[in-house]
């Protein structure tokens, strides 16, 4: 599920709807930074991009994490402690655009980095293409095997059940389903002059004169279990929040409904921590969660010098920040991580208790450590199924 279908106007518009993205030091080049973005839930083997859109990646410098948990900073659009980027820090972008597909199906599409670098790139290529050695970029594009870890329909019945609802072993919905992968390696001292902590968000938008933002992803999950359900918001329960969470800038996060969004995630986030019948988040005398300022700060955490981590890194950045240490690993997201159990067990007993397993540990066809990454897609993915 992760962000999958995430609001009505990703069910509307699957196209523009963004499923997983990834950041992570690249397995095969030392100071290189590999970004994912899957986008079209229950995408045919020939599925191909929208001409339509504008896929963008967003990148920050983060360094500001290191000292946003104690030395008296404020976070930019937070009313605690969180993992804040600085407002009006440096910002990077890369944008893909794709053109319209031939009356064969082929579909070129070009990627432009910092500086104005760019690659081009046909849609479907298994090799992906690669600027000049100097440019340091390569690019895949093309349908491949959904790699997300969970077993969606237990996350949904726990909500609605008020109890933990896993088992072991779980399911994958639609285990075999595909998406759309966008992945784009950079060389980062190439790139951005830098090889230090970097703060990711990734976007759909429409391409023309006036651009609107369609999606915007950074943690999984953040839409789907903790902005979705309404039940538990005594403050805004008639309001369906994710469409207007989507138009938000990532690093600036608007007044209009930035008092929603935390009444949301303070009610969600507090159910949470119940399922197990004890309290490992004691809320502010205003029913402010601990963990909804760094929720609010929805981008993912990565560290392109550290070495790349298989598992267990997810996260990492941001609690070692919270806990006041240096951090150990990449942080970021992997393709094979598991995050959705790192996850639940941060909301359910922070960390401090057993891991909360969903009983879904590992891919049916993990991702790898080489280029482009993403497992090749099912030739004969499953139907989508009729009240999605």
């Amino acid at each position: 599920m992760s962000d999958h279908i995430s609001g009505p106007r990703a069910l509307a518009d699957p196209i523009a709807d963004i499923t997983d993205v990834y950041a992570f030091p690249s397995p095969e080049r030392d100071g290189w930074l590999v970004l994912v973005m899957n986008t079209l839930p229950f995408a045919g083997p020939d599925a191909r991009f929208s001409e339509g859109l504008v896929y963008r990646f967003r990148l920050r410098p983060a360094d500001v994490l290191f000292t946003a948990n104690g030395a008296g900073s404020t976070p930019a659009h937070g009313r605690g402690k969180g993992t804040h980027v600085a407002e009006g820090a440096t910002e990077w972008v890369l944008d893909c655009l794709f053109e319209r597909p031939d009356d064969a199906g082929r579909q070129e599409g070009r990627c432009t980095a910092p500086g104005g670098r760019t690659v081009d790139v046909a849609v479907g290529d298994q090799r992906g293409a690669e600027a000049s050695a100097s440019a340091g970029l390569r690019v895949f594009a093309g349908p491949r095997w959904d790699p997300f870890i969970m077993d969606a329909r237990a996350g949904l019945r726990t909500i609605a059940e008020g109890r933990l609802m896993f088992t072991d072993p779980g399911s994958i919905y639609l285990d075999g389903k595909n998406v759309l992968g966008l992945v784009v390696e950079v060389d980062c001292a190439a790139t951005f002059g830098t090889v230090g902590p970097m703060a990711v968000v990734a976007e759909t938008l429409t391409r023309g004169l006036f651009s609107v933002r369609i999606e915007r992803v950074g943690r999984p999950e953040v839409k789907n279990l903790l902005l979705g359900p309404r039940q538990f918001d005594t403050v805004n329960r008639d309001l369906e929040i994710r469409d207007l969470y989507n138009m938000e800038d990532a690093f600036r996060l608007g007044d209009s409904y930035a008092n929603a969004y935390r009444a949301r995630l303070n009610a969600n986030l507090a159910f949470w921590d119940g399922l197990d019948g004890q309290v490992a988040w004691p809320v502010a005398g205003d029913g402010t969660h601990p963990l909804t300022e760094l929720l609010l700060a929805d981008y993912l955490v990565v560290d392109p010098s550290k070495p790349y981590a298989e598992t267990g890194s997810f996260l990492e950045i941001e609690t070692s920040v919270r806990a006041g240490r240096p951090h150990r690993t990449c942080g970021g997201r992997a393709l094979n991580d598991d995050v959705i159990d790192t996850l639940y067990t941060l909301w359910i007993n922070g960390g401090a208790g057993p891991v909360i397993r969903d009983g879904v540990d590992a891919a049916s066809r993990p991702g790898s450590t080489r280029f482009p990454y993403l497992a090749s897609p099912n030739a004969h993915p499953p139907s989508v199924p009729a009240h999605v």
